[in-house]
């Protein structure tokens, strides 16, 4: 699948990722490159953007990226999610950069790097993951 293939799958199967308008950028290889726009929706007291955003853009570009790889795996899951937050993310579009560390029969390891438009040089947040695949 391409990357308009991936969204539009991804935002049928998950209607949140289509109020949150998550989009994806590219897909190159074992990576993909998503985004969320800013919208006040997103921010929580502080005037940042809030971690549940944080922590959904880097699901689902996990997500994007193990489907562009495996396509018609759309019943794999999370098992496992980590996330370190690592600096207060202005008010402004979340980008992502999910890669495959591994993939397995049973399941794939990510890992996703999450920054703010104006700043690609400095993490927002640093998330690790585990897909389960469908047997």
């Amino acid at each position: 699948m391409n990357a308009a293939q991936v969204q539009a799958f991804i935002r049928a199967g998950l209607p949140m990722a289509d109020d949150m308008d998550f989009r994806i950028e590219a897909l190159e290889g074992r990576s993909a490159f998503a985004r969320i726009p800013f919208h006040g929706r997103l921010v929580r007291p502080g005037g940042t953007v809030s971690g549940p955003t944080i922590m959904a853009l880097a699901d689902a570009a996990m997500y994007a990226v193990i489907l562009a790889q495996l396509e018609n795996v759309e019943m794999a899951v999370t098992s496992n999610l980590n996330i370190n937050f690592l600096s207060k993310p202005k008010p402004e579009d979340l980008l992502a950069e999910a890669k495959i560390l591994k993939l397995g029969r049973r399941q794939v390891v990510c890992e996703v790097s999450v920054y703010s438009v104006s700043n690609p040089q400095e993490l927002v947040a640093h998330v690790t993951g585990t897909y389960v695949l469908p047997m």
